[in-house]
């Protein structure tokens, strides 16, 4: 067989066939190796291994192969190696299977010449491509090796491709044995380093070149100390470059950041916790407390299934920075679960809540700390922790910002981080002599924030633009309060194209190839990647306000960078958040309540005062108030000084 086509989707159907054409002439052994491959077909979809269009077209190039000879003798589907001198010889185990194939096989056999492999083609690289979103090389006693994703080892029982052997030598080989062969391994190498889309034990981390060296070992420090913790090495390397010039300017810097990026306390603990079926689930539990030099800590929970430390150290962290930029002096934390409150009853989240707060309450108090809502937490959430709170500590001393008015103090906490995000960017535009009236906006995310942003972007006259859901007759106020009482219930956004005729709803879908002036990104860490940036830069983006924790990857911002468009990062734009949790807990006492006039004053003042600090520390330092650097530069070094000077004042604990 010398070039086959089939489609993908029939391939199990092609190795069935081939069991019962190939028994009789190659025995058991092929038979079981065939059944192996379909066990490991299975297994491979059962974990999600590899995904593939159904009627995808894959060339088949079999023939003698250039780097080894003894290819050529090789079947296409047979057992393991064994000894062929007391046996017929090919020619005559063809002939025994020839007669079993389709007329128009035969005729494919006996007119296409031999045709020799190219030893890297394209389709070999796409499918090593693939290969690698289950498997990974690492070098094991001196040798290169490509071990399995799933179980960790290498060696004949997994196949390179568990979808058969099809393409060259170097394809039908055992991509998970000893590959000897210099050619596989430097592909396989390569492949490794380019491929986005690869699922590794470790996750890779990208190291951004640092003007300086002392700058450097900042970072190396951090990389030798958390290796695996890819998001929180990510949001150091970012605050390590912003940066750069206190710390050339002043040395002492460099162990104030050496102590900054440890955080002062860690708890992990798990949280177990009964279904409405009586069945017992585990989930755990984390808070950082990063660091209390300037106040209590405050900052938010995170009920979602990718959370782990490494997210809330980085969340922690980046609330440290904002804390600090803000107008009221504040610690920062972060935490949260791995637990998931979609698709669970309120019996189930009251309970789960219950059990969580069982553990954390001994590290809370209005005095040394106090969560709010992020993401997966919202008011119902915080109602059921406040309460088995309360009732653990046997006292109503604070509350935890974000819960409902009629136990609390503000009447617009949950409204104030993206009504914060509009507000700065009126602030960024007013310098520009420009406003938000007739601008084009493009809003990720389907969460509060997201819905606070288009809510106030269309009271100021701007055209917002979402990526999930697409109304022909655009939104309006009415539909708005119609979206929020959808994600109040926990509803699908299909429903609201369900009422709304001419709207459509995409699943998945992001708006960065859309038109728009300003981008405002609230969906979750690291949503906008390399190709995203560049959609954004040539749909006419130049301002990006971030309204989620760091939302850029890397190679994101460096494409930002490069195309001169201003970003205003969440360590300021966000800080509307810290500024209404501090106006609850101020005036909850008397009882005060802000009215929305009111309120949104006090939060303008807020944001404005944050701005200016941000652009007089860029200046300070040298960064034009033009640079589209300037805000990232300013925030970060207005926060850290800030910081800095409370570390040395308190001396080393």
């Amino acid at each position: 067989i010398q070039k086959l086509k089939y489609p993908v989707g029939i391939r199990i159907g092609f190795f069935q066939d081939c069991i019962f054409s190939f028994n009789s002439s190659v025995g058991g052994l092929a038979m079981n190796s065939a059944l192996d491959d379909i066990n490991l077909i299975q297994q491979a979809q059962r974990h999600h291994l590899v995904v593939r269009e159904l009627g995808e077209e894959i060339d088949l190039e079999i023939g003698p192969g250039d780097d080894d000879p003894s290819f050529a003798n090789n079947p296409l589907i047979g057992g393991p190696p064994r000894d062929t001198s007391g046996e017929e010889p090919d020619e005559s185990k063809q002939g025994a299977m020839v007669p079993q194939l389709a007329g128009e096989d035969q005729d494919l056999l006996k007119t296409q010449p031999a045709k020799r492999k190219k030893k890297v083609v394209k389709r070999w690289r796409e499918e090593w491509a693939d290969t690698y979103k289950w498997a990974y090389v690492d070098v094991k006693e001196g040798t290169a090796r490509i071990f399995c994703s799933v179980c960790r080892e290498y060696g004949r029982k997994h196949r390179r491709n568990p979808y058969g052997n099809e393409g060259s030598r170097n394809m039908q080989m055992s991509a998970l044995e000893e590959h000897n062969n210099s050619l596989l391994h430097k592909e396989a190498l390569r492949l490794q380093m380019v491929s986005k889309d690869k699922v590794v034990v470790d996750k890779p981390i990208y190291v951004k070149a640092l003007m300086s060296k002392t700058a450097g070992t900042i970072v190396e420090a951090a990389l030798k100390r958390d290796p695996h913790e890819v998001e929180f090495i990510q949001l150091v390397q970012e605050a390590v470059h912003a940066l750069e010039r206190v710390i050339a300017k002043n040395s002492h810097y460099v162990n104030i950041m050496e102590r900054l990026l440890e955080p002062e306390r860690v708890v992990v603990f798990r949280v177990p916790w009964v279904d409405d079926r009586g069945e017992m689930h585990v989930n755990r539990g984390f808070r950082v407390q990063f660091n209390q030099t300037l106040g209590p800590c405050r900052g938010g929970l995170r009920f979602h299934t990718t959370m782990n430390l490494s997210i809330a150290k980085f969340l922690g962290f980046q609330q440290t920075l904002k804390n600090a930029l803000s107008p009221y002096k504040l610690g920062g934390a972060a935490g949260g679960s791995d637990f998931d409150p979609k698709g669970k009853s309120d019996n189930e989240i009251m309970r789960f809540c219950q059990s969580f707060m069982n553990e954390l309450y001994r590290y809370l108090g209005p005095n040394q700390d106090l969560p709010s809502e992020e993401m997966g937490v919202g008011i119902r959430e915080m109602g059921y922790l406040f309460g088995q709170y309360r009732r653990l500590a046997g006292h109503f001393q604070g509350s935890f910002t974000g819960p409902r008015i009629f136990w609390s103090g503000s009447s617009l906490r949950t409204e104030a981080t993206g009504y914060g995000l509009v507000f700065f960017a009126q602030l960024i535009l007013a310098d520009m002599n420009k406003e938000l009236k007739g601008l084009r906006c493009v809003v990720s995310g389907s969460g509060k924030i997201a819905m606070h942003v288009l809510e106030k972007l269309l009271a100021y006259g701007a055209l917002p633009i979402t990526g999930y859901l697409v109304d022909e007759d655009g939104f309006d106020y009415m539909k708005i309060s119609f979206l929020r009482d959808i994600k109040a219930q926990q509803r699908s956004l299909r429903d609201y194209s369900k009422t709304y005729a001419r709207s459509k709803y995409y699943d998945e879908t992001k708006p960065w190839s859309e038109r728009c002036d300003i981008a405002f990104p609230c969906a979750s860490q690291n949503e906008i990647d390399q190709s995203d940036a560049i959609n954004l830069v040539n749909s006419g983006c130049r301002i990006l306000v971030e309204g989620s924790n760091m939302p850029c990857t890397p190679e994101a911002i460096d494409v930002l960078r490069k195309a001169n468009v201003l970003v205003a990062p969440a360590i300021a734009a966000g800080t509307g958040g810290v500024a209404a949790g501090e106006l609850e807990l101020n005036h909850e006492c008397s009882l005060m309540h802000w009215s929305p006039e009111d309120f949104e004053s006090k939060l303008q003042e807020a944001m404005k005062q944050t701005y200016q600090r941000a652009l007089k520390a860029a200046a300070d330092f040298g960064y034009q108030k033009e640079s589209p650097d300037a805000l990232v530069h300013g925030a970060a070094i207005s926060a850290f000084l800030t910081i800095a000077q409370g570390m040395t004042d308190q001396g080393c604990v």
